[in-house]
Parts: C-alpha cells; sequence; structure tokens
C-alpha cells in the first residue's frame, strides 16, 4: 500500500478527493465510512498477499453499515439483501451453514481483495460520490496489482463491475482468471449469481496454484 499511495501523482490526487469531502463535510453531509475506515481494503489485504478480488460498486450509504470492505458491514449490523444472496450461494456451493454476521474480516485477513470502486458515499444518497476521483485511484492500483502477475482469482459480480474492469483487462496474464456473473442483489441474483459455485472454483484454482485456500465459512478467525 504504501509504495502505490506514497507515489506522488496518487497523493495529489487523494489531496484532492480528501478536500472535497472536507468540504462536503463542512457543509454538513454526513460521508460513509468514517474517515479511519476508508482504506481498510488496502490495510487488511496487502497487495503482496492478494489472492482473490471481490469488485463493488459503492459503500452501503445507511448508518453504522459501511466499514471499508465491498458487500461487508459490522457484525452488529444485519445483514443487507445482497450479501444474504452471496452467504445462500456460500452456503449451497459449499454445503456449510451460512454465517450469521456479515463482517467479512477474515476473507480480507486471507488474501481477499474487497474493494469498491468508489470509496465513500454520502449518508442516504448512494453513488453520491461517482465523481469524487475514487476510480481513476482504484483503476491505477488494480493495474499495479495486475501487472504482478502473481495468481489471482477476479470476481466480477453485475454489469457495473464489468465496466470497470473491462479496460483493466489488456494487463492480464495466464496466472490470473475471470468470474463473471450478475449481481447478487435480489434483482438480479436469479441471473446467473445465484448457483455459479464462485467459492469452490476459487478454491480450486488457488489449489492448483499451490496456494492455501480461503476459509470462507469461517468469519470468526483472526
Amino acid at each position: 500500500m504504501e509504495n502505490f499511495f506514497s507515489k506522488p501523482s496518487i497523493k495529489e490526487r487523494l489531496v484532492e478527493i480528501e478536500k472535497r469531502i472536507e468540504k462536503l463535510e463542512a457543509e454538513g453531509k454526513k460521508i460513509l465510512p468514517v474517515a479511519h475506515e476508508r482504506f481498510q481494503a488496502f490495510d487488511l489485504t496487502p497487495i503482496e498477499s492478494v489472492k482473490v478480488l471481490i469488485l463493488g460498486q459503492d459503500p452501503y450509504h445507511r448508518q453504522n453499515q459501511a466499514h471499508g470492505l465491498s458487500f461487508s458491514v459490522k457484525k452488529t449490523v444485519p445483514i443487507p439483501p445482497s450479501l444474504k444472496n452471496i452467504f445462500q450461494e456460500l452456503s449451497v456451493d459449499l454445503e456449510c451453514t451460512a454465517p450469521q454476521t456479515g463482517d467479512l474480516t477474515s476473507w480480507a485477513k486471507q488474501g481477499v481483495l474487497l474493494l469498491n470502486t468508489i470509496l465513500t458515499v454520502e449518508e442516504g444518497l448512494p453513488l453520491s460520490h461517482k465523481d469524487l476521483g475514487w476510480q481513476e485511484v482504484v483503476s491505477l492500483y488494480l493495474k499495479e496489482l495486475l501487472e504482478k502477475q502473481k495468481p489471482l482469482a477476479i470476481c466480477l459480480w453485475g454489469q457495473e463491475a464489468l465496466k470497470f474492469f473491462t479496460p483493466l483487462m489488456k494487463f492480464m496474464c495466464p496466472e490470473h482468471i475471470l468470474f463473471i456473473s450478475s449481481h447478487p442483489s435480489p434483482l438480479a441474483a436469479h441471473r446467473g449469481f445465484l448457483g455459479s459455485r464462485p467459492f469452490s472454483k476459487i478454491n480450486a484454482f488457488l489449489k492448483e496454484k499451490k496456494l492455501k485456500e480461503i476459509a470462507w465459512h469461517k468469519l470468526e478467525i483472526d
């Protein structure tokens, strides 16, 4: 993380984004997630440890939900509909009990980069920060990740994730694999996400590459 975010061009972009956020907060806007959680995905899953990428769009926009990891919520927060469908597919795919907590921190610690393309949102207003500049930073980060040419499973769930990632596909190498399906939201999950079995397929890929598989069903591990 430090090498990427210490680059002068990246630092300049982040300073500009932060200034815009500070201006919004000065106007009384509540920005989610809170400042110290905005880079959780990078902090918990350093670039050298990434084995899986699950790309989301922007953070949950309701109070206390977002904490810097795509699709994840804090342990005390009810599990959102999209994550319920993710857990439903997980339980069928791996023949296990669906997790009872929506906190995916353990996935992140095992090498699953849970990254949104937009890192902040105004409370109650989804996609409100789509023009803040986050996508450019995230795109450059993913380019650097792909250029490392290490085994990487990439999950693109939904048209927006696919659209965002398509320009980056030219940086992929034979060590990478794509898993593309519909979004796990209630409106789209039945169009291809449910039944796609991404978790077992990812673990089969990791095993083939002689990497440690993800304990998807264990969300309470350190």
